[in-house]
């Protein structure tokens, strides 16, 4: 089967040419913005080691931190985290709208290929979890994906109740899961007494994984990484599968509205969406980071915080994520409709467009930067540091994706996942199909691992 090819010749595939080009470099570039941040909450969070180190040691480098450490924790929290994976979750399920809506458009079932892509994906997130860094998002977007195919005929109506539900009611369901054992217990001590018992498990767990990380080999951290994957990453990962898939089902909501296809006839939505988009991440950031201030400065801890308000806040970071999320999209819709800012913001279109390639890149440089069998930085960078390490990181990609696809059709792991799905080498340099742009690679790109 060569898609690649035979969709060019489509009628339905080249009825609106300039619309089509106008709305992949769009989206290309809201991809590689994302992956830019999604790159820094990596870090930031896992990659640097800080998850690992004990709660005690992490407050007392907060409290002591220099200023510009702790302006750039104070940004990260109520800007970054949360909210570039939200944005790579709505463009996930964006991507399977856009390829419903061509599949329809050719009298063809999306179902055959879907599936094949996501199969793909699945084994190549699954060897990068275990083989290179344990946070792997392309195993649970393949997974969840497949529960797409079960929205694809759903009204709008139950599409955004769905997609709220899941996104908001999710969180929810997420403490439940994270406190069910401290919701049983019969008496406050006794919940305390459990809540502090995790904890130390937990620490333990940290530790082990923090030295294996940090002292060595590769095979060494290699096995820490599905120890610590199945022991205590887990069941945080199974929490916010729910929220994660409602994201999905805001991306095909709009992707059904096609509201990308034509952007100046939605400008009004996109106006709003910065508004209210701005409320709600003030709203729900502001409220986490208030909280996390009371964390730092001991008013609360993990044992004597009360169960309503990890209840309250789950909900409200949820949509603190959305709100921000809603807000880049939209910035960067709005400007990207002015040419000067078209051209500038257009430079992370071939980020986005490799992206599958980046993320991945983006694991094995950082292992090898921060592990001890590489050059061991782990635990040994603060907050502005990090961020410094992840948009050098990121430039070099940017070039990098820019002279690759100058070249290529597409990046690396974008060919091999193309060639496994369709079962056939597919053609890599420009001119080995003729220098042609296909709408299905362009789909390919919209519906990459974001």
């Amino acid at each position: 089967m060569t898609p690649v090819l035979s969709k060019v010749s489509l009628p339905s595939a080249e009825a609106r040419p300039v619309e089509s080009s106008e709305r992949l470099a769009l989206l290309d570039t809201l991809r590689g913005f994302a992956l830019c941040g999604v790159f820094i909450s990596n870090v930031m969070v896992w990659f640097s080691g800080r998850v690992f180190l004990p709660r005690e040691q992490v407050l007392t480098a907060m409290n002591d931190a220099s200023l510009v450490d702790t302006v750039a924790w104070q940004a990260f929290s109520l800007l970054v985290g949360g909210k570039f994976i939200t944005l790579f979750s709505f463009l996930f399920g964006l991507g399977f709208a856009v390829q419903m809506d061509r599949a329809e458009a050719r009298g063809t079932s999306i179902t055959p290929v879907y599936v094949r892509r996501l199969g793909v994906m699945l084994v190549m997130g699954l060897a990068h979890l275990f083989l290179i860094w344990y946070g792997d998002i392309l195993s649970t977007y393949a997974v969840l994906g497949f529960g797409l195919l079960l929205f694809r005929g759903r009204s709008n109506r139950t599409l955004l109740i769905s997609a709220l539900l899941f996104a908001l009611g999710g969180s929810v369901v997420s403490v439940v899961i994270l406190k069910l054992p401290q919701l049983l217990a019969d008496t406050p001590e006794a919940s305390a007494a459990i809540v502090k018992a995790a904890n130390e498990n937990s620490a333990a767990i940290k530790a082990r994984t923090l030295t294996a990380f940090t002292h060595g080999s590769w095979l060494d951290a290699t096995k820490a990484t599905s120890f610590f994957f199945f022991r205590d990453y887990l069941p945080l990962l199974l929490a916010i599968t729910l929220s994660t898939f409602g994201r999905f089902l805001l991306g095909l909501l709009a992707g059904k509205h096609r509201i990308f296809h034509d952007v100046p006839q939605h400008l009004w939505l996109f106006r709003r969406l910065l508004g209210w988009g701005l409320v709600a991440g003030v709203i729900g950031s502001g409220s986490g980071l208030v909280l996390q201030q009371l964390m730092v400065k001991q008013v609360f801890t993990p044992e004597t915080l009360p169960t309503w308000v990890s209840f309250a806040m789950a909900p409200l970071r949820n949509l603190g994520d959305l709100g921000f999320a809603a807000v880049y999209v939209s910035g960067i819709t709005l400007l990207f409709q002015r040419a000067t800012w078209q051209r500038a913001l257009g430079l992370l279109a071939p980020v986005g467009r490799m992206a599958l390639t980046n993320y991945l890149s983006q694991s094995i440089i950082s292992v090898l930067f921060f592990y001890g069998y590489g050059l061991g930085f782990i635990t040994k960078l603060g907050p502005a540091a990090c961020v410094a390490y992840c948009l050098a990181v990121f430039c070099v990609q940017g070039v990098w994706s820019h002279l690759w696809l100058s070249r290529f059709r597409f990046g690396p792991a974008e060919w091999v996942w193309r060639s496994l799905t369709y079962g056939k080498a597919q053609p890599m340099r420009r001119d080995d199909a003729s220098g042609q742009r296909t709408p299905a690679s362009g789909v390919d790109r919209v519906s990459g691992p974001s």
